[in-house]
This record gives structure tokens, C-alpha cells and sequence, in this order.
């Protein structure tokens, strides 16, 4: 994989990136990076194998609906100056693809932090945007509606979506960044690992 030509794809489109081999390099860089702030998360199974958390909650304020679950922590999420999230799926030529059920994750990556991180493994990188999707849909979507003990039936059957109308349906919101959104700073961090879903 090409991480160079990756990466200068999304820096054309205004993001700054950074490259690690290992999970625990790029939860260093993020522990020296970010001191005394207030973090918020997105629901993301990548910061929870990297104990991101736990890291970062030594020097700043974190809030993460993932420890303490409900609608108002993540309303409170949504205030914090810093958002830290993972992506369903990236390209190689520089767009960003999330699915949400609840709207809280791609809401904050399209307005509201002053800086945006997005950790992203060597395993949500796809060729173009009809792959991205794809794999959000098929491959994303059904192992978190399964990790959250959702019935849908890609849940169930665990093998694609069924573009269903379980009202359980984690498969609502779809955002496609193409570009930085204008008013904030945005960083992928790539790691050279399978991480998440």
C-alpha cells in the first residue's frame, strides 16, 4: 500500500496526516499532542483497542458515550473543542466515509470541534468511494449492529446489509467528506495496523 501517495491525496484536500507502524506510536503522538483540553469521542471500536481513553484522560477532560452511555453525553461530546474519531472507511484518493445511526459522530466531523482526528487502520482503506461505501455497508455496519446486540437482520446473519427498516437500523446517516469543512482543522492519522471495524 502506498501510505505516501494516500496521504498527499488527502493533504491536496487540506488535511494534514501522519503515519505510524504501530498503534501504540500514534497513541503516544496523540498523548503528547493533546494536554489539558476537553476531548470528545466518537463511538469507535479503534480508540477503545488503542485504550485511547485511558491515555488521554490523564491530562484532559474526555467525554465518551462508550464509558458513561446516554444522549446527553453525547450531546456533551459534541461541545468539546477536540473530536477524535475513526472513519468506516477511507480512499486512496483522499475522501472520508462514516455511516451513523444516531448522527452524533458525522455531525461533529462536519461542524462544530476547532480540530477533527481521525485514526484510520491499513483495513478501512479502499480504492474509491463506490468500494468505501461498500465496505461500510457490508462489512462496518453489520459487526457493530452485532457488537451492539442489535437484531437487524445483517446483525443476525452477519453477512451484508439488507437495507432493512429494523427499527434497531444503525444504516441513517451516510457523510462523505470531501474536502476539509471550512472553519476547522482536520488530521487522519494512519496507522499500519487493522484497527475496528
Amino acid at each position: 500500500m502506498d501510505y505516501s501517495q494516500i496521504r498527499q491525496n488527502f493533504e491536496k484536500h487540506g488535511f494534514t496526516t501522519q503515519f505510524f507502524s504501530t498503534k501504540e506510536e500514534a497513541s503516544r503522538y496523540l498523548s503528547d499532542a493533546l494536554q489539558n483540553q476537553t476531548i470528545g469521542f466518537g463511538g469507535s471500536e479503534t480508540l477503545k483497542e488503542m485504550g485511547l481513553f485511558e491515555e488521554l484522560q490523564q491530562t484532559n477532560v474526555v467525554v465518551w458515550h462508550n464509558k458513561i452511555p446516554g444522549m446527553q453525553v453525547r450531546k456533551l461530546a459534541n461541545c468539546a473543542d477536540i473530536y477524535i474519531t475513526s472513519a468506516n472507511a477511507v480512499t486512496e484518493t483522499g475522501e472520508i466515509v462514516n455511516i451513523d445511526g444516531t448522527g452524533n459522530r458525522v455531525a461533529m466531523t462536519a461542524f462544530g470541534p476547532n480540530m477533527c482526528y481521525y485514526i484510520v487502520g491499513k483495513n478501512k482503506i479502499r480504492t474509491n468511494l463506490t468500494d468505501a461505501y461498500e465496505r461500510c455497508k457490508n462489512v462496518a455496519a453489520p459487526l457493530n449492529a452485532k457488537r451492539l446486540g442489535f437484531k437487524t437482520p445483517c446483525a443476525v446473519k452477519g453477512d451484508k446489509c439488507y437495507d432493512c427498516n429494523s427499527p434497531e437500523r444503525i444504516c441513517r446517516i451516510v457523510s462523505i467528506i470531501e474536502r476539509v469543512p471550512l472553519g476547522m482543522k482536520c488530521e487522519i492519522i494512519f496507522v499500519n495496523e487493522e484497527l475496528g471495524y
